[in-house]
């Protein structure tokens, strides 16, 4: 049996853009860690996890690269999320793309 695999372009055109949050939140939840379990992995607190996950709470590029790396996802893409949500929050309308400096 074959099985499709889909990158960010083609999910993000069967299910919707997704925010940095709700990656991370069902990243979590897909690998079967608690807040306090995937807080500590990426190093913060459970308050501010759960502040990302609702998107109370933004994620800076940096944090984002720091996650990525954690998790083993392409930083690339989790920084993408992070730009592209704050330009947002400044209501400025731009696409980003991102390829990593050699």
């Amino acid at each position: 049996m074959r099985t499709k695999k889909y990158g960010s372009k083609d999910l993000e055109k069967r299910l919707g853009k997704a925010t940095i949050g709700e990656f991370i939140r069902t990243w979590r939840i897909s690998e079967g860690m608690t807040l306090k379990g995937f807080g500590k992995k990426i190093g913060i607190s459970v308050a501010n996890l759960c502040d990302i996950e609702k998107g109370r709470k933004g994620v800076s590029p940096e944090k984002a690269h720091e996650i990525g790396l954690a998790i083993g996802v392409r930083p690339a893409l989790l920084v993408k999320m992070a730009v592209e949500e704050q330009l947002a929050v400044a209501d400025l309308s731009y696409a980003v793309e991102l390829e990593p400096v050699a």
